[in-house]
């Protein structure tokens, strides 16, 4: 009897496991399917949605062109034109402004809608053909648009009246349906689009997609699908939307993957498999009890997914407060719930808004520009003005690197509020555009008001700001750029406001209004930045010494260090191809550290021992301004054994004078460490004599021009004379540059100059052609 109740015990949870399995996979597959009927459900109503959207771009595409086909109809000259039939002057209106607004065919039609002229960029062979079966639906319907295949590409036609008051002609303009608005449409619905042009040969084209290559390679090898493509990439859920077209047939096909829809599920997959296994064991001690606890939240699970594949994320799951396994499951799930939607909703947020200062972000004060313009421009006559100010904040990255990122985040709330109080008008805008840059808008203001603000910020930083017993001092470069007059458009007015913002930082000007000049020439400029890192790192550049001679007493042993640049493909490049560029960037601090470096690593050398040598290395203004040169200097000195006596910094006038206190400040620094100071360029500087005299320099250089035009002119022989005199009584040698021939020579020799450099006694040499020089003149002695 035991035995048969034991083996009936066996059977029967046999058979209750057996029937829960059973059970348990039908979940499984119900779950599976009501899944993936809800993914293709949702992807379907997603295509729906993309749908409208793609029309919706479509149209707001047509308006965009109907405004810049509006504007040329609007032109007085052009009227005037049509109205004299001046078809040099319409000819020359329609391919300007057709290549000003990217149009592929700007064209004049008279009012029986002949064709007057047409400008076409590029060889549209097709287009007198086209143009007969396009303008019939065009004139039909001004307001709108019409798709035309033209050498397998579709382009979007508008056609608007040319009045003058009464209608005189047509303006037709076509630009090609390309890969942009493609790319827009993926970027914002994240649906992938292609445009299947069939032409009137009938062979199917994709001139435009967003698929991976597999996928448009199969596209194009089976044509339209009619609901799914199987690709490698998995399935696509297709929807073909034919757009009306002349010259050929141009579907639109938007396509989803059912595979990123069902991705989320494959989390819930493996939590209802967890649960089937702890049914299981369940089933085995009480099968009613766990039957009826597993089948009920099943079922609520099921709903809940059904809820969230519909995007319905406010319901709460039940069964959250059971303390089984299923209630652990249920209160995941409701997590998971709670989490989606709050990412939501922070997703939502954060695509127009700055989480640190609460400020509106790039792309939210991008929307606001362009609506303002929009509205400056809806009636108003002249347009309303509005001025965009870029902000960027000085030695932002020191305050973070020796105060801390948390430091650093507190600075930029700090920086906002002010912002926020200098411009509180509702009408204007203060925006964290990111990093440590902010931006402000500034609506119905002209240049004077953009300036008066700049002005109201930067005396709003002279407050220092201090937090944590540490002091921080507020500077920033400010950019001003202004509608109309700097720019056109929104994204071009941002840049160029930038442009000014970074120019006014290397002039440190505080605020600057972009100029036309600023940007010239910006490709190159970054391709010369790209080249000079370059050089840098991979010993593009040689050091040139040039001798410098004494002219009395015993011959000495000095001379300046140059840069020359031995490019792989321009040869050696001389200094003045690259040296200003790298003063307006700021790269020249690190050519400064550079030479600085190559010298001392000669005067290590064995070969330049006994020597007693002096070197010359110039300083720029970057330089005098950096507060770490001084320690970088004592760095390299003491990684070479090298003491700083053999050293001579020359500093121009205008270095000292752009910054007179700071440049003091250091120059001390420099002279305390045992380094000699040279003032270059004597004479063409405005440093006043008093400012000369508290410098701790040793030494002047007499510019050039006036040595070379001793032979010359008096007045040069006068101001070279009254310069060495003038040093001397200061207690400061002389060296006079320039000094190309044997009668300058010995001129100086008798007005009592100290040393010579010039091209009369060497010209600039390489450090072995150098060493050797300086033997032969040793030679020379020995044997005078």
């Amino acid at each position: 009897m035991c035995e048969l109740g034991r083996s009936l015990i066996l059977r029967l949870i046999g058979l209750t496991l057996l029937l829960l399995l059973i059970v348990q996979a039908a979940g499984f597959a119900v779950v599976r399917a009501t899944i993936e009927r809800n993914a293709r459900a949702q992807i379907a109503q997603a295509l729906d949605l993309d749908e409208n959207v793609w029309r919706r771009l479509l149209e707001q595409n047509a308006d965009k062109l109907r405004q810049g086909s509006a504007l040329l109809a609007a032109d007085y000259g052009f009227r005037s034109a049509v109205n004299s039939g001046d078809e040099e002057t319409i000819q020359s209106v329609l391919e300007n402004h057709g290549n000003r607004i990217g149009a592929a065919v700007t064209a004049l039609l008279g009012t029986d809608l002949e064709l007057r002229a047409v400008s076409l960029a590029g060889n549209m062979e097709a287009f007198p053909a086209t143009l007969r079966a396009l303008v019939p639906p065009l004139a039909a319907q001004p307001q709108g648009s019409q798709i035309a295949v033209m050498g397998g590409v579709p382009y979007q036609f508008v056609m608007v009246p040319l009045r003058a008051p009464v209608v005189i002609g047509w303006v037709l303009m076509g630009f090609p349906v390309n890969q942009p608005l493609a790319d827009e449409m993926r970027q914002l619905l994240a649906v992938h689009v292609a445009l299947v042009v069939k032409g009137e040969d009938g062979r199917a084209k994709v001139p435009v997609s967003t698929l991976p290559p597999g996928s448009l390679a199969l596209l194009q090898r089976e044509g339209v699908p009619s609901g799914e493509l199987q690709t490698p990439e998995g399935i696509l859920l297709a929807r073909a939307i034919r757009l009306d077209s002349v010259g050929g047939e141009v579907q639109a096909l938007l396509l989803r993957s059912v595979e990123e829809v069902l991705a989320p599920y494959r989390q819930l997959q493996v939590l209802l498999a967890i649960i089937t296994v702890a049914g299981v064991m369940l089933f085995a001690v009480g099968t009613g009890l766990v039957a009826q606890r597993l089948t009920t939240p099943l079922r609520s699970l099921l709903a809940a997914t059904q809820r969230l594949s519909r995007g319905e994320y406010d319901v709460p799951l039940e069964h959250t407060d059971r303390s089984d396994e299923i209630g652990n499951l249920a209160r995941s799930f409701d997590h998971m719930r709670r989490d989606i939607a709050a990412q939501q909703t922070e997703v939502r947020r954060l695509a127009y808004w700055d989480r640190l200062t609460g400020l509106p972000n790039r792309e939210r004060f991008r929307e606001a520009v362009v609506l303002a313009i929009a509205r400056s421009t809806g009636g108003a006559v002249p347009p309303n003005p509005l001025a965009v100010l870029t902000l960027d904040l000085d030695r932002f990255k020191h305050v973070n690197d020796v105060l801390g990122y948390s430091f650093g985040d507190r600075l930029l709330q700090a920086v906002a509020e002010r912002l926020r109080q200098q411009v509180p008008s509702p009408d204007n805008m203060v925006a964290r555009l990111g990093g440590n840059e902010f931006a402000v808008l500034l609506r119905g203001a002209d240049a004077a008001t953009a300036h008066a603000t700049a002005l109201r910020i930067t005396q709003s930083f002279e407050e220092p700001l201090a937090f944590e017993d540490q002091t921080v001092d507020l500077s920033a470069g400010i950019g001003i750029a202004c509608w109309p007059g700097d720019a056109d458009d929104a994204d071009t007015l941002l840049s160029r406001s930038e442009i000014a913002m970074y120019a006014a930082k290397r002039r440190l000007s505080g605020a600057q209004q972009y100029d036309a000049s600023f940007d010239s020439a910006s490709a190159q400029t970054l391709s010369l930045l790209s080249e000079l890192r370059h050089a840098v790192e991979h010993h593009e550049l040689r050091l040139y010494l040039q001798p410098k001679v004494p002219l009395h007493g015993q011959p000495g042993r000095a001379a300046e260090a140059l840069v020359r640049w031995q490019h792989p493909q321009r040869g050696l490049v001389p200094p003045m191809q690259f040296i200003p560029f790298a003063e307006q960037t700021g790269f020249v601090r690190q050519l400064t550290l550079w030479m600085f470096e190559e010298v001392a690593r000669l005067l290590a050398d064995p070969r330049t021992q006994g020597l007693a040598l002096r070197v010359s290395v110039n300083l720029s203004t970057r330089d005098l301004l950096d507060p770490e040169l001084s320690t970088r200097l004592a760095d390299i000195l003491v990684r070479h054994g090298v003491p700083a006596s053999a050293f001579c910094l020359e500093i121009t006038e205008s270095a000292i004078m752009d910054d007179p206190q700071r440049a003091e400040a250091m120059l001390n620094r420099l002279s305390e460490q045992g380094f000699k100071l040279s003032i270059d360029d004597f004479g063409t500087g405005y440093s006043s004599l008093a400012y000369l005299k508290r410098l701790p320099v040793h030494e002047l250089k007499i510019d050039k021009s006036f040595v070379m035009g001793m032979e010359t002119g008096e007045d040069d022989a006068m101001i070279v004379r009254s310069t060495i005199d003038l040093a001397h009584n200061l207690g400061l040698t002389v060296v006079a540059e320039g000094v190309e021939t044997a009668a300058i020579l010995e001129r100086l020799r008798t007005l009592a100059c100290d040393e010579a450099q010039g091209y009369h006694i060497a010209r600039p040499l390489p450090v072995d052609d150098f060493l050797a020089w300086q033997e032969g003149q040793a030679h020379q002695v020995r044997q005078g």
